[in-house]
């Protein structure tokens, strides 16, 4: 009976610490990437524009 008691805490605490650790910083890494990945595409469509725009001049 012990062990079973033990093994809900611990998958309980490890749920615990997964959701209120893991996932934020999951959500941030994301958010991080996704802010990026934004930023790199506007430096590109930028690029390109005054790639275009100076070729054809």
């Amino acid at each position: 009976m012990g062990r079973v008691v033990m093994l809900v805490l611990g998958t309980l605490l490890g749920l615990f610490v997964l959701f209120n650790f893991l996932l934020p910083m999951l959500v941030g890494l994301i958010k991080i990437a996704l802010i990026i990945g934004v930023i790199a595409l506007l430096v590109f469509v930028a690029v390109t524009v005054v790639g275009k725009s100076s070729r054809s001049h």
